[in-house]
């Protein structure tokens, strides 16, 4: 007697089990919208006969993998985390796979990154890089967070200059009268570097004493700590209010001051920037200006994935909120 052989289950018999069209089958499997019944019975029938869109066969019809390529500095900071997170749950509800490479800050590690899932025919890049001078496919999409490259490639972000001047609104509201910026970063101008701006400008606007220390990320703290102490005279120190540009440099500088026997927010008070909660709870590592990190993802895929290139804009800021969180008086 043959041996009975099994086939896999096609388009056709999902059709046939759902009771509609092959078109219909076919809207739902790309993600087209069709009736709300239409695609639970469809997706009832797939499941039933344990059918499975063939991706690469589809890539080849089409020209298309439905995959998106995510290239970032690093997945330990919490924020890249977080917003890499939501790029890829937002791809997902939108059919999408995603690859994630890391380039640790090395320039030359981003271009072979590009490079890279270039050859794996990925439908389009969404990057947080620090290369200026990056070779881009003009035909492949590509969606930059936080860094201008060219006119046609659109940047997302939040809004840094106005969460600058919100900060600085903030601690003068709290009854600060003497304001520091301090800085710790890429060399490499961004949508970020806007957040000392904003900052700076509503303490010339207010007439406020303010200064402000900026330096590279491979700098480390010691020059940090070296200003600090230079600041402190017989327990007090010469600002009560600190802007820092991310939360991970706030709960730096912290530490750093309650070694100097400084208390935070008693004798000093501090905002980040970010919005970066603690791991164990929804409470906030400081007090912070918040990136609005779902919307950022939203949007950074919606531009992507735009059907008409023709038109983008170049940049999107989007709007961000203050959040207390320790280390100001409005959380005693």
């Amino acid at each position: 007697m043959a041996k009975k052989t099994t086939t896999a289950p096609t388009m056709k018999d999902v059709a046939a089990e759902a009771g509609v069209a092959l078109g219909t089958v076919s809207k739902v499997f790309n993600h087209i919208p069709v009736g709300e019944e239409y695609r639970l019975r469809v997706e009832e029938a797939a499941r039933k006969l344990g059918y499975q869109v063939n991706s690469y066969a589809r890539g080849l019809k089409t020209n298309k993998t439905n995959t998106v390529a995510l290239i970032w500095p690093n997945l330990r900071h919490p924020f890249f985390a977080s917003l890499s997170d939501a790029i890829i749950g937002t791809l997902m509800k939108r059919g999408y796979r995603t690859i994630v490479t890391i380039t640790n800050y090395d320039s030359t590690a981003e271009q072979q990154c590009i490079d890279l899932v270039r050859q794996n025919k990925v439908d389009g890049i969404i990057a947080l890089t620090y290369n200026p001078n990056l070779e881009v496919d003009p035909q492949l999409p590509f969606v930059s967070i936080d860094r201008h490259f060219r006119a046609e490639i659109p940047c997302v972000a939040s809004d840094n200059f106005g969460g600058g001047q919100l900060a600085a609104q903030k601690l003068l509201e709290l009854g600060c009268q003497k304001l520091l910026f301090l800085r710790q970063g890429s060399n490499v101008a961004g949508e970020a570097d806007k957040r000392r701006m904003g900052f700076e400008a509503v303490c010339r606007e207010r007439q406020v004493e303010f200064e402000s220390l900026y330096l590279p990320n491979e700098a480390g703290f010691a020059p940090f700590e070296a200003f600090l102490a230079s600041h402190t005279h017989d327990g007090a120190f010469d600002y009560d209010g600190i802007f820092c540009n991310t939360d991970r440099l706030c709960y730096e500088i912290q530490k750093r001051l309650e070694l100097l026997g400084l208390r935070v927010p008693q004798d000093v008070q501090m905002i980040g920037f970010d919005g970066i909660q603690r791991f164990d709870s929804d409470d906030y590592y400081c007090s912070t200006i918040v990136q609005p990190v779902p919307q950022m993802a939203q949007t950074a895929v919606d531009l992507l994935l735009s059907t008409d290139r023709s038109s983008l804009p170049a940049l999107i800021c989007l709007p961000v909120r203050y959040q207390p969180g320790g280390t100001t008086r409005d959380c005693l």
